[in-house]
């Protein structure tokens, strides 16, 4: 341990949706606090927590083994009220009158934003760490849960294949992802669905339902009766997947069953690639401490930490795989093959 660095008082929370590989990044960052001889509290439920002056010490034995929970044991909530100016002020006072010298926000956009909303009034340190299955956060290849959620999807759409295959019926899966593609895209390629409906890719409910009704069409000449799936990213379609599958009953008599995956993809346990770069942006958390920085979100890119601006993290400038997005609307698909094997 060092006696170079000045002991702080380091706070963490976690706020909004929460995301599997949350508590493997609350371990990291109150293992490495402590181990610099900081003292550690974790803030309950968000920005509530700022709010209520919820709070708790956190030493090692809390965080000991707690690497592998899906949730976080900080809990999370949604916070509306702070919106208000008046709210942000107090969060503030409550983290001065604590002595709390930097923040820690596990957390998406939204918790981002309420951190740059708390800058105007709160002197400490603001550190971000990207934590939703989103994807949805710039400076940063993936998000702290992303990757669990990915795979919990496809554990699940892989049973609604079987039994697609059993009845030969066309599955519409709807996945999270709020207004981005990146669930969707990842999920439909991985699952080897037969089209995948993300924000990329989207024209208009109109033209939309006559395409998927000729693909499927398409299909059904290719193979015969089999099994179709779709995967369609929330949100997207007006009134969500099940008018989807109404609108297509209604334009070409084709009966689909929707299935709605919703929040099994936000539980579980953490796979290894959440828990290793949660567990990475938490050490870099608390080293951006030490070196007096703020207003950062810590990210990861091409396997290397990186740290971003907030203002810079929540400008969604970040595009899914474009060469992914041309894989699955061209070369893997089958109703494409079937054209080129009538010329």
């Amino acid at each position: 341990m060092t006696n170079k660095i000045p002991v702080k008082n380091i706070a963490i929370l976690t706020s909004g949706g929460d995301a599997p590989g949350m508590n493997a990044a609350i371990r990291s960052c109150t293992l490495a606090a402590l181990h610099f001889g900081h003292n550690v509290y974790g803030f309950l439920h968000g920005f509530k927590g700022l709010l209520n002056n919820e709070f708790t010490a956190l030493a090692e034995q809390d965080v000991r083994d707690i690497i592998h929970y899906g949730g976080t044991i900080l809990k999370s909530a949604r916070c509306p009220e702070f919106l208000d100016e008046n709210k942000q002020q107090l969060a503030a006072e409550n983290l001065t009158k604590l002595h709390i010298d930097a923040l820690i926000v596990i957390g998406g956009d939204g918790s981002f934003c309420g951190m740059l909303a708390l800058a105007e009034y709160y002197k400490g340190q603001l550190i971000a760490l990207p934590g939703t299955i989103d994807n949805d956060v710039d400076g940063t290849d993936h998000t702290i849960g992303f990757a669990t959620a990915v795979n919990t999807a496809i554990d699940a759409i892989d049973k609604i294949r079987d039994t697609a295959d059993a009845f030969e019926r066309v599955f519409v899966v709807e996945v999270m992802g709020r207004h981005s593609g990146f669930l969707a895209l990842n999920i439909g390629i991985a699952s080897g669905a037969e089209q995948v409906l993300t924000f990329e890719n989207f024209q208009n409910p109109g033209v939309e339902l006559q395409n998927i009704a000729e693909h499927i069409k398409l299909c059904k000449e290719k193979r015969g009766a089999s099994s179709y799936l779709i995967v369609a990213a929330e949100n997207l379609w007006p009134q969500g997947v099940e008018q989807l599958c109404i609108d297509l009953q209604a334009y070409a008599n084709i009966t689909c069953t929707p299935c709605i995956l919703g929040y099994i993809q936000r539980g579980g346990s953490p796979v290894a690639k959440d828990r290793i770069m949660a567990t990475k942006m938490g050490v870099a958390a608390v080293n951006a401490i030490n070196a007096d920085k703020s207003m950062i979100m810590i990210g990861e890119i091409s396997g290397s930490i990186n740290e971003i601006k907030i203002t810079q993290a929540v400008k969604h400038k970040k595009q899914v795989n474009g060469e992914l997005l041309m894989a699955q609307n061209s070369i893997l698909d089958i109703a494409e093959l079937a054209k080129i094997n009538k010329l």
